[in-house]
């Protein structure tokens, strides 16, 4: 019995190293977006971390049930409720800094506008703040995320109204464009004029520039971009993150019940192999 016990924490342990693999997964996947169109490098550290402790601790686990360690597996439990505590608070968190804040529908648009004072909270000061701002706007820069939505039809720029059918990512609508209600005229995907006309009132519309290095990269509304991305990616993976936790805390709630079924029948051995010491007739010399 002990030994099937054993064999049934090994496995487990076994399951728990392969869901630590999609955590690690979407830490990485975080990490990448990071750097290439999120432009934020926070939220995937924690998960990274979670992964790989995952990974360590079903290891424990794993050697503790092949070996019959009783360190290994009490090490294994402990480390394990944290790590799943742990991961309890990320998607906690992530659920509440990305909690306020999405796009506005315009008229005649597939594409959404995004103002940044549709956004509050921790997570909407840190990426408007000077310090991160000049580092997310020069990788948003870097990125070319603008140059690469042009589109050519026939070897010319598509026109304004092919434009307002397209979908675009929240990033190329704050950044790439100005808000639709300073009424700039379109030239093409970032390129607009005035038409002498009056712009909105929205301060984005004289931040604004034609120059292709500047843009709306300094506006409120690609902050919110940049604010409506990371909500957008931080929920997908916490979506996946909820399905694994759900999973890791039943495996959990099984180990504990099998090593302590375990621990029970080692203690019954124990008292067994007593009882029959005491029975046995001592010899005399």
């Amino acid at each position: 019995m002990a030994g099937t016990s054993n064999h049934l924490i090994g496995f487990l342990n076994f399951l728990t190293f392969l869901l630590s693999v999609p955590i690690l997964g979407g830490g990485i996947w975080l990490s990448s977006r990071a750097n290439t169109t999120d432009c934020m490098q926070f939220l995937q550290w924690p998960l990274i971390i979670i992964g790989v402790s995952i990974m360590v601790v079903s290891l424990a686990g794993f050697a503790g049930a092949c070996y019959r360690n009783t360190f290994l597996m009490y090490l294994y439990l402990w480390a394990m409720f944290f790590v799943i505590a742990a991961l309890v608070g990320f998607v906690i968190f992530a659920y509440s800094v990305t909690e306020k804040g999405s796009g506005r529908p315009v008229m005649n648009r597939v594409y959404l506008d995004y103002s940044i004072q549709d956004y509050s909270g921790w997570l909407a000061e840190r990426v408007a703040s000077q310090r991160y701002w000049s580092k997310i706007g020069s990788c948003i820069r870097e990125s070319h995320v603008c140059r690469k939505m042009r589109r050519y039809v026939g070897g010319v720029p598509e026109t304004a109204e092919m434009f307002y059918l397209r979908k675009l990512t929240p990033i190329q609508s704050g950044c790439c464009k100005p808000p639709t209600t300073c009424g700039y005229t379109y030239i093409n995907e970032t390129f607009w004029t005035s038409g002498g006309g009056l712009t909105g009132t929205d301060l984005d519309c004289l931040r604004w520039s034609n120059d292709q290095e500047q843009l709306c990269y300094s506006c409120g509304s690609c902050k919110a971009g940049v604010l409506a991305s990371l909500k957008k990616s931080w929920r997908r993976v916490s979506v996946i993150n909820i399905v694994i936790l759900i999973i890791l805390v039943l495996l959990y709630v099984v180990a504990c019940a099998a090593f302590r079924h375990n621990k029970q029948l080692d203690n019954d051995e124990a008292y067994g192999e007593t009882r029959m010491e005491k029975a046995r007739p001592s010899r005399l010399f």
